[in-house]
Formats: structure tokens, C-alpha cells, sequence
């Protein structure tokens, strides 16, 4: 889709991010974030936007100087399987590399995806604890995760 723009959001697009995320909140596969949480944090999102609508998004959360963590992905369903997720992706590992970052952290349900940009399944014990402690504990699904950890040198 040639149309659709990737760029970074303002606290104004919030409500609407909200939106398009809730009912994978809902199903646990995204873990909340607040209206608060994603203004504070708002410069590390990328919102893919096809005339006016906000149809995905993605973050990239710094965790160290060397990691940080691909999070928050998401595609309206009604977009899905136009590579729109695929170019979410690529433009965070771009702007990861450009960060000076060393490695990509992922937890996911769609181990497919990742494993087709080169990342690489890792143990759950080797997470840093502050990724548990900041956001897992937050998860329906804690402690029993079925998530992948995966990780990307870069």
C-alpha cells in the first residue's frame, strides 16, 4: 500500500492509538498502556497512517545504552497481511541502529515474523529484570508467559 505514511505521532494521535490497540489489551496479547504511559513515552512510537486513519503501530523502548525492545505492535485487523507490521519493524531496527544500539529485545506471539528479520529465539531468564518488573508483572498472563523472547544484533 503506497499510500501509507510511517511517521512519528504526537500526544494528539494518543486517543486514537488507544483505540486501534484495545481489543488485543482485551485478548492479553498487548499489555496496557495508559494515555499517561504513552504520552510520557510517545517519542518512541512509529504510527503507520493511511489518509486519516492511524492503521498501526509500533514502539521501540530503551531499556540500556546497549538494548531496547521492539513492543507495542500492532495492525488493524482490517489492514493485516499488506506488510504494514513488516515495515513497522524495519523502520525500528533503522532507528535502533541509528540510536547506537547493539541489540533488539522482542517478546512475541508471531515468532515468524521476527525469525524473517534475522532475530533469534533467547531464554526468558536471560531478559533483563527490569523489563519483568516494569512490564510483565503487569500482564493477565504473569508468570505463565507463552511468549517468545527473541533478540537482534544490530
Amino acid at each position: 500500500m503506497s499510500n501509507i505514511e510511517y511517521f512519528k505521532p504526537t500526544v494528539k494521535d494518543i486517543d486514537h492509538m488507544q483505540l486501534l490497540v484495545h481489543q488485543e489489551v482485551i485478548n492479553g496479547n498487548i499489555l496496557d498502556r495508559s494515555a499517561h504511559e504513552m504520552a510520557a513515552t510517545i517519542r518512541s512510537y512509529i504510527v503507520a497512517k493511511l489518509d486519516d486513519d492511524i492503521v498501526g503501530f509500533v514502539a521501540l523502548h530503551i531499556h540500556t545504552q546497549d538494548l531496547a525492545e521492539i513492543r507495542s505492535l500492532i495492525v488493524s485487523e482490517k489492514y493485516r497481511k499488506q506488510n504494514i507490521a513488516k515495515e513497522l519493524i524495519k523502520k525500528a531496527i533503522k532507528e535502533g541502529k541509528e540510536l547506537g544500539l547493539n541489540k533488539l529485545l522482542v517478546l512475541t506471539y508471531k515468532r515468524e515474523l521476527f525469525e524473517s528479520f534475522g532475530f533469534v529465539e533467547i531464554s526468558k531468564e536471560s531478559i533483563p529484570e527490569t523489563k519483568i518488573w516494569a512490564d510483565c508483572i503487569k500482564c493477565k498472563h504473569f508468570p505463565i508467559c507463552n511468549e517468545i523472547s527473541l533478540t537482534l544484533d544490530i
